[in-house]
């Protein structure tokens, strides 16, 4: 959701971390480097948030002064990208440190409308350290179509994220969205918002980044599949042995009770293969000769 536009802060100068993995690279900005990691120091995290709000900008994922930030410096404090500033002008000083209440304690700012989503996700998930959240194109389309990324359609998507489902309708930047968002957060990492965008959230900032584009992606691929007009869905049991080797890639375990993707063979999942008899065949040739022949 946009936030009010301000006029950016001058820029400065900032040294950047060391050894790191790089975010794609873009030609309007020299290489910018993030971290995988949460222990870092308040300095290497504000450089973070400002290059994230750059990558997300440049990819297309926000506009304007659209999307937010943030990440968990520790147990009490929480520091956010502010409202009303564009992403790719943001600086580290542009950034408000808030108290687990929303309360500002550090900056000079205001924090962003969308903090009590932020919040929500800190107060009841203690792994995750970082959220992001943007209106990637294609997933927002399919936010705003009210469809959820929910089926098993690629295996990369059920590893690493099991299924995107889609929250509630809430208006942005009130308590509606917590509430929206509640009965989800505990199982799912990545989140459509009805009719606004994707929330994502990780155990750092990098992989909060890497969620949204996974989001996109997997999104991009369901469109063209509804172009073709065919899925072609793993099965449970295909499911199930993505699932298991999680651990092999660095990421937990997924316990039996996490809501898995809609399978091939799920209660509910739709075989979009068309049967007919050749009688109901025949006359559906016929009636398009018909018609075809009255359009002449």
């Amino acid at each position: 959701m946009p936030d009010r536009p301000r006029r950016p802060s001058r820029r400065t100068n900032s040294s950047r971390g060391g050894a790191a993995r790089p975010l794609p690279g873009h030609a309007l900005h020299a290489p910018e480097v993030i971290e995988h990691g949460a222990r870092k120091s308040e300095a290497q995290h504000r450089r973070d948030l400002c290059a994230a709000g750059r990558w997300m900008q440049e990819r297309g994922f926000i506009s304007a002064t659209e999307g937010n930030l943030s990440v968990r410096l520790d147990a009490q404090r929480i520091l956010t990208t502010p409202t009303g500033v564009g992403k790719c002008w943001m600086q580290p000083g542009d950034l408000v440190m808030v108290d687990l209440h929303g309360r500002t304690i550090g900056g000079n700012n205001a924090p962003s409308s969308e903090m009590a989503m932020h919040l929500t996700f800190y107060l009841r998930r203690p792994d995750v350290n970082a959220i992001c959240h943007a209106h990637p194109p294609t997933a927002t389309g399919y936010a705003a179509a009210g469809i959820a990324l929910d089926k098993a359609l690629l295996s990369e998507i059920v590893l690493t994220l099991g299924a995107i489902p889609l929250a509630p309708y809430a208006t942005p930047g009130t308590a509606e969205v917590p509430e929206a968002l509640a009965p989800l957060i505990e199982h799912y990492d990545a989140i459509l918002l009805a009719n606004h965008g994707v929330v994502t959230c990780g155990p750092d900032l990098l992989t909060a980044l890497y969620y949204m584009e996974n989001a996109e992606h997997c999104a991009r691929v369901s469109l063209v599949t509804e172009v073709l007009g065919r899925k072609r869905l793993l099965t449970r049991a295909e499911v199930e042995k993505v699932l298991a080797a999680r651990p092999r890639h660095g990421l937990p375990p997924a316990t039996p009770g996490i809501p898995r993707p809609l399978a091939a063979d799920s209660s509910g999942a739709v075989d979009e293969r068309v049967s007919l008899t050749r009688e109901e065949l025949a006359g559906l040739i016929e009636d398009a000769v018909r018609s075809d022949r009255h359009r002449r």
